[in-house]
């Protein structure tokens, strides 16, 4: 069996409810305020350990409250801390969300996952077999020297580009697992895309972003469902119908579900299949990192289903 490696970012998430978001200029009455620990790194990796996969997560924090409050979480979750450094004299990174009838605004600052390095993703002993996953919430140069090492020694990519920012076909062309949601694609296809459009209009913008016929692309519609290209052939995995209280998190969720399924050696629908029932949980309930299911939980969806 393989493991799971994310080198990622790790941050505090300050969430607050409210009735609606607010307009540009306006002040709106909140109605509570909660501190939940994520950053796309520490979800993925969260995600990956709880439904089985050893899971190494590869980042830095502050030596702040957060800090302290992120590493005691996440060892807790059983994610494998040993190459999560403190770094003196910058804060943890923090995340301020809005969450306004199910749905969120996400304004993040990075602190000290800026400083994730090419060093420091050269510690982890990679081999064929293992999943390497990562996002853009940590410098780009850093992933790129990522998913080199893991490319060299047969390990599978899956990459997460949010949030959606510009990047060389050189990076793209290292990942093996491309996921990423309808406003992710439209960015990166430099194409506009709505999540009411057609299938076959997100399929259109995928195949501008292969860099080789075998390279997989999934596009996270929501309430809709995965669009998955796969060997080029498109299919839509359908969408649970549930009552979401907050989606942050939930693409998350199935990248580290995806990743924890072909670690184990799953075939790429089945693992698709499962991420996608994974997701369906986490919308469920607040927060990020904490909303992560249990593989119980899932095979409970999977059996309803």
């Amino acid at each position: 069996m393989g493991r799971v490696f994310v080198a990622g970012s790790i941050n505090m998430d300050v969430v607050a409810t409210t009735d609606r978001h607010p307009k540009v200029g306006e002040t709106v009455a909140g109605q509570a305020v909660y501190y939940f620990p994520g950053g796309k790194g520490a979800n993925q990796a969260v995600a990956a350990a709880k439904l089985g996969a050893s899971t190494t997560l590869i980042g830095r924090l502050g030596t702040d409250a957060f800090g302290q409050q992120l590493r005691t979480f996440l060892t807790a979750q059983g994610v494998d801390l040993a190459l999560v450094q403190d770094t003196p004299d910058i804060h943890t990174g923090t995340a301020i969300i809005t969450v306004a009838d199910a749905d969120n605004t996400i304004v993040v600052v990075p602190g000290a996952n800026a400083l994730v390095s090419a060093e420091d993703v050269a510690a982890p002993a990679l081999a064929q077999g293992d999943v390497a996953v990562s996002q853009f919430e940590i410098p780009l140069h850093t992933i790129s020297a990522f998913f080199k090492r893991a490319r060299a020694v047969g390990a599978t990519t899956i990459l997460n580009p949010a949030p959606a920012i510009a990047c060389e076909p050189e990076l793209l062309a290292l990942v093996d697992v491309l996921v990423l949601n309808e406003t992710e694609l439209g960015f990166l296809a430099n194409t506009e895309l709505h999540d009411s459009d057609a299938p076959a209009r997100f399929v259109e913008a995928a195949r501008l972003l292969q860099a080789d016929a075998n390279a997989i692309i999934c596009v996270t519609l929501g309430k809709r469902g995965v669009l998955a290209l796969v060997n080029g052939e498109a299919s839509l995995i359908a969408g649970h119908a549930v009552k979401a209280v907050d989606t942050t998190g939930a693409g998350d969720c199935f990248v580290g579900a995806l990743a924890a399924q072909l670690a184990c050696g799953a075939a790429v629908h089945d693992a698709l299949t499962y991420a996608n029932a994974a997701a369906s949980i986490s919308v469920q309930r607040m927060g990020a990192a904490p909303s992560m299911p249990t593989a119980a939980e899932v095979s409970a969806v999977m059996r309803a289903s």
